[in-house]
């Protein structure tokens, strides 16, 4: 078997991986994380033997509402559906939303496995929570027609479709669900994992996503005044000393690739991109700084993690003729398309 998986991960916490649509209008529709799963946790990276010759089950997910307490039982098919709504924009062409609904898939049996291994206490026997900040998003039907307003029909109906035609397949890894990572839209290549979270997976790795960079607002710039930046530099952390050149403050040292800051120096202290990215709330670790006066203008491109699938990158596969298991094989290279 192949020896992928390594040592656990001290993960940061809570990475905005996509904001919720429309509001902040890029590949996803929700969540204050970065890809359901999409920011894996900790036990992601840890050897999963429960796993191992995974077979689909038909039972509804356990879906803890947060809000109520209460566990729901939510068919897989609803379940599905319910998350490609959440986490992709319905006006994305039908072989997108087919491969979002496999990696949904994919992602709600590799933890429903994790769960039914070793649960989570505060679940209180659920899969999973609708708690966008630590799972994947997810909208029940009555969400989704609040969300969709009138193109409710014709936006659930697209994406009900999309759902249907691949319901029983998930991906797969030496027989068990991979980690199903994705993002808005990465920086032109995708990140690898060992990258971005310390540990190196076979299937995510870096891929060409060059099709990123004509997404909207692919490229932004974040402004802060100098007690802005000075603030939220000294927030998040402790011990830096900024001197009187606000140049000096942020020095990038190495980028990857892919672009993403690996490392940098913050007032005296070391730091990675996506430390940076959590103080400024930027939309990506792949940025630049530079000053005008009093000014730093902070340039990112992309948005997310950049770790597995592109959406807008999937989107534009699937324009140019690619199929959803194109989109898959492409961005989670060396996996396997599994029937449950």
């Amino acid at each position: 078997m192949k020896k992928y998986l390594t040592a656990a991960l001290l993960l940061t916490a809570a990475v905005t991986l996509i904001p919720v649509f429309p509001a902040c209008f890029y590949g996803k529709n929700v969540s204050a994380k970065d890809t359901g799963q999409v920011q894996p946790k900790e036990a992601e990276f840890s050897e999963d033997k429960s796993a191992k010759k995974a077979v689909c089950s038909d039972e509804p997910y356990k879906v803890l509402d947060t809000e109520s307490g209460k566990v729901l039982e939510v068919p897989v098919r609803d379940y599905v559906i319910g998350a490609v709504c959440a986490e992709m924009p319905a006006s994305f062409s039908e072989e997108a939303l087919k491969a979002q609904a496999v990696a949904a898939h994919t992602y709600a049996e590799r933890q429903r496995l994790r769960e039914k291994a070793s649960p989570t206490p505060e679940l209180g026997g659920a899969d999973f929570s609708n708690d966008t900040a630590v799972y994947q998003g997810f909208f029940t039907k009555e969400q989704a027609r609040e969300r969709f307003g009138e193109k409710f029909e014709e936006s659930y109906g697209k994406i009900s479709a999309a759902a249907d035609e691949v319901l029983p397949y998930i991906i797969t890894y030496d027989d068990a669900p991979i980690i199903a990572a994705f993002h808005s839209m990465s920086a032109g290549y995708t990140e690898s994992a060992e990258n971005v979270w310390g540990t190196p997976v076979d299937y995510l790795v870096e891929v060409d996503s060059r099709s990123d960079l004509t997404a909207p607002k692919f490229r932004e710039e974040k402004k802060f005044s100098r007690d802005e930046l000075k603030n939220a530099l000294e927030a998040a952390f402790d011990g830096i000393s900024l001197g009187e050149d606000m140049s000096e403050w942020i020095r990038i040292n190495t980028t990857s690739d892919a672009g993403t800051v690996l490392s940098a120096d913050v007032g005296g202290k070391s730091a990675t991109g996506n430390d940076i990215r959590l103080a400024l709330g930027l939309r990506s670790a792949s940025f630049d700084v530079r000053t005008e006066g009093d000014t730093a203008v902070i340039t990112t491109k992309g948005y997310g993690h950049g770790v597995g699938m592109s959406q807008y990158g999937a989107n534009a596969m699937a324009e140019e003729g690619k199929s959803w298991r194109d989109i898959i094989a492409h961005y989670y290279p060396e996996c396997t398309i599994s029937v449950s």
